[in-house]
């Protein structure tokens, strides 16, 4: 099987991302890390992907304010300077036009911390503590056109325990991110759609 060529996109610290790249270079994932693409000059996922040999660059959003279409043209030029052919989004807090998406679909993931469709957005953690919820989970989707809707093709499950805060949550759910979005994106690049569940 042909391993095709990834770009990550990623605004923060870029541990989702790290889960990737290792699964690839350690072939666990059928593909290669093409580039790492940036939003924010100072995203500590920047210095990970030095660390771990991988090309970046960064398209800097705060230069396009009010121009999604710049700031987005700008992201596909770096992308096809790569010769980037999948996509991941990983904690890239940009929300991407239809037109962007169009010419990605069917070749782009997101992860979700949540169980899709429940707690699209924001604040997740807090949200399902609140909700009183027995567990959290994370989502690995399909990108579409529409906030956190496309097909889910993966799931992982956590509890919720007492006392649990947001960012107790958070920590606990991430170690199952870092296991699930590589197992997808592996499936989904051989062809796999049926959905996962780690538990």
């Amino acid at each position: 099987m042909n391993r095709r060529r990834v770009a990550i996109l990623v605004s923060g610290s870029g541990t989702n991302m790290v889960a990737l790249v290792r699964a690839m270079q350690e072939g666990r994932v059928v593909a290669d890390p093409a580039l790492v693409l940036s939003s924010d000059p100072a995203a500590g996922a920047l210095q990970r992907a030095a660390e771990l040999g991988v090309p970046a660059a960064v398209v800097d959003a705060s230069a396009h304010r009010g121009d999604r279409a710049g700031f987005e043209a700008a992201l596909q030029r770096a992308l096809d300077a790569a010769g980037a052919e999948f996509i991941c989004l990983a904690g890239f807090m940009r929300i991407l036009t239809p037109d962007f998406v169009a010419r990605w679909q069917g070749r782009m993931l997101n992860i979700h911390p949540s169980l899709l469709p429940l707690f699209p957005g924001l604040d997740t953690h807090a949200r399902a503590i609140a909700s009183g919820m027995a567990v959290h989970g994370a989502t690995v989707h399909e990108v579409t056109a529409d906030l956190d809707t496309g097909p889910i093709r993966g799931q992982a499950i956590v509890p919720i325990e007492p006392g649990d805060t947001p960012e107790r949550l958070a920590a606990r759910l991430l170690q199952m991110e870092h296991r699930l979005y590589p197992l997808v994106l592996d499936r989904v690049l051989r062809g796999e759609t049926a959905p996962i569940l780690l538990t």
